[in-house]
């Protein structure tokens, strides 16, 4: 707060009072801002990336020009597998990690960019996933954003139903264009019998409770 100093007075007109004030700041209070240069951290909320994670469909990255902030954005990755950015056009993603796809569109920016920089976060991962039908509460597609048993799918899928055959669900996968199938009973890893068949799901798998 400002402290006033003031000053009283007596002058002969009439009975009026004369009182002259002056303000004093201290000068610890008078701060003047100061504007920054330094450029704000990035905000983007990132998701924990899988160690053999390649981008694919769906996937949303956030894409950072450092001092670029119209080229920088999220960019939905679309079913053709490509993002599309200003200047650049459209990059192919889908396939890639994302060191690899910086690259390219750090490789691709300098064209336009005389101190190109880029970063990427991935924001979210759409593109792997795994699917359960049949006899659960919950049939769906469930994101696969890190290791996940069969028994973790069939319990976020809410359980299986009073009407399921719980001892011959299967698991189908593709592999190089061919259909591999395992065999999961519910009853024996709920007992903790038998684990092994409780096995790590890849995307795409799908599980099936008759």
């Amino acid at each position: 707060m400002s402290k006033q100093r003031c000053r009283v007075y007596f002058r002969p007109i009439g009975f009026a009072l004369l009182i002259v004030c002056a303000a004093a700041v201290a000068p610890a209070v008078a701060q003047t801002a100061r504007p920054s240069n330094a450029a704000s951290p990035s905000t983007a909320v990132t998701t924990p990336v899988p160690d053999d994670y390649v981008i694919g469909p769906e996937d949303v990255l956030a894409v950072t020009f450092w001092r670029e902030q119209e080229m920088s954005g999220d960019h939905t990755v679309r079913p053709d597998g490509k993002i599309t950015l200003p200047l650049i056009g459209d990059i192919l993603a889908a396939g890639l990690r994302p060191d690899a796809l910086r690259q390219q569109l750090q490789t691709a920016s300098q064209r336009y960019l005389t101190d190109a920089n880029v970063s990427i976060a991935i924001k979210q991962i759409n593109s792997r996933k795994v699917f359960i039908t049949g006899e659960v509460a919950k049939p769906d597609a469930y994101p696969l954003v890190g290791p996940r048993t069969v028994m973790q799918i069939i319990t976020l899928a809410g359980g299986v139903t009073e009407f399921a055959h719980p001892k011959d669900i299967s698991v189908i996968r593709n592999e190089g264009g061919k259909q591999r199938f395992f065999k999961f009973n519910y009853k024996e890893v709920a007992a903790g019998k038998k684990l092994a068949q409780n096995i790590i799901l890849q995307p795409g798998d799908q599980i099936v409770v008759p």
